[in-house]
């Protein structure tokens, strides 16, 4: 969407909720790889407008999605976790203009922590953070097989070498990385304990905010309900450097000794689900698609090209550090359960 179009929609969009009218010109902002994030000032208040991708909310059952995610944000409100909750006006927090959909914020000053300059102290926090939300109502369910993930991996690659797309080769050199990754991830999702909870798996680095010191966790979009285990692991993961291929066993310590002072249900088995890691491969799915032409313009396509290449290689890192992370899991967790 071109940006007069995209601006004169919020334009109208801050007007008809109430939100005043434009003071300054619209900026871009740097926000997450699936939405578009912008800053506005208007004559009432600085906020940010999220731009919902057009693509995804013409998915089947995202709107469901959202309306869940609304609603458990609003339960951690109450509950005063630390977030950024989306402004509701008239009762309704998604706002819908000729179409495109939005999410308004108040303007949150601060900071994000680079994925390279993470502290331990942070990742603690953090851990400490999703450890409260796992604890507001989790619950234990029956047992059901887990989805799994079913990716057509030589399909695309075939695809990809048909249209002459640059990812052809880089996803025809990885093939069996990619096979092997996603064999793991649903091995280890059949294994995990049968435990339901709010969640935020979304939380890495990118999605938290540091004002002075205190954390603000924003983009709330993908709150639902989940598996403590493989969201506590996947996000200790990321807060100690997996995302960078540049693996801190001590912040990933450091995000479980956070996680466990706030929720602690008893499990320490985590290196026998160190498969969830591999939860990028559908990340990488999505990624592929947007390479090969499922997305809203050639910048996205680019993201998404880019996307390819930077989750393969983070896959293969993840391979090449298993070991050692299985080992330090099985090493370090215990000691945990007697303090």
């Amino acid at each position: 969407m071109k940006d007069n179009v995209i601006d004169k929609r919020i334009a109208d969009l801050m007007i008809k909720c109430g939100f005043g009218t434009l003071i300054c010109p619209i900026e871009p902002v740097s926000g997450g790889f699936m939405h578009r994030m912008y800053k506005v000032k208007t004559d009432s208040g600085i906020y940010a407008v999220k731009h919902l991708n057009p693509e995804v909310m013409r998915r089947e059952g995202v709107h469901d999605n959202y309306e869940r995610a609304e609603k458990i944000e609003s339960l951690l409100e109450k509950e005063d976790i630390p977030i950024v909750p989306a402004l509701a006006v008239h009762g309704k927090k998604m706002q819908n203009i000729d179409e495109s959909y939005f999410y308004i914020f108040r303007w949150q000053d601060g900071h994000i922590t680079g994925w390279n300059h993470i502290s331990k102290e942070e990742s603690t926090t953090v851990g400490n953070i999703l450890g409260r939300m796992h604890a507001i109502a989790p619950r234990n369910i029956p047992h059901e097989e887990p989805e799994r993930s079913n990716i057509p991996w030589q399909k695309y690659v075939q695809r990809a070498e048909d249209e002459k797309n640059e990812i052809a080769a880089v996803l025809s050199d990885n093939l069996q990385l990619l096979i092997n990754a996603e064999k793991e991830l649903n091995t280890a999702r059949a294994s995990l304990p049968d435990i339901l909870c709010i969640s935020n798996g979304d939380m890495d680095p990118k999605n938290v905010m540091w004002d002075k010191g205190t954390p603000w966790v924003i983009d709330l979009e993908c709150l639902d309900y989940g598996n403590p285990i493989s969201h506590a692991l996947q996000l200790a993961l990321q807060w100690s450097g997996i995302t960078t291929c540049n693996m801190d066993i001590e912040k990933m310590t450091a995000f479980f000794d956070g996680y466990l002072a706030a929720y602690d249900n008893g499990f320490r088995a985590y290196s026998s689900v160190f498969g969830v890691a591999y939860t990028w491969v559908e990340w990488l799915e999505y990624s592929i698609q947007r390479s090969l032409g499922t997305c809203i313009d050639e910048a996205e396509q680019g993201l998404g090209i880019s996307e390819v290449r930077n989750t393969i290689r983070r896959i293969s890192y993840i391979q090449s550090m298993e070991t050692e992370i299985r080992k330090a899991l099985d090493s370090r967790l215990p000691d945990m359960k007697s303090r």
